[in-house]
């Protein structure tokens, strides 16, 4: 890994079952940035809710972010460390 990564938290909450094939795809075509991953369906809401860990340059983190944020159905937020 280049110095320059970071690690940072993808939080992605779910609302459109429909998208989760695209999240996938989009996940799958980073899974070398990923250092785990969780999915939590609450089913009361009908909504599910996953938090991925990558550690990754900026930019790669800022795609990631940006193509799984354009997805309808989908709500996502990243917190990046400092370090």
């Amino acid at each position: 890994m280049p110095e320059n990564t970071r690690v940072a938290v993808i939080s992605i909450v779910v609302e459109n079952p429909g998208c989760v094939a695209d999240i996938n795809d989009i996940l799958h075509t980073y899974s070398e940035y990923i250092i785990g991953r969780m999915g939590i369906p609450y089913r009361e809401k009908n909504i599910s809710i996953i938090s991925v860990v990558i550690d990754a340059e900026p930019d790669v983190i800022n795609q990631v972010s940006g193509r799984l944020g354009r997805l309808s159905g989908a709500s996502v937020k990243t917190v990046c460390s400092k370090k």
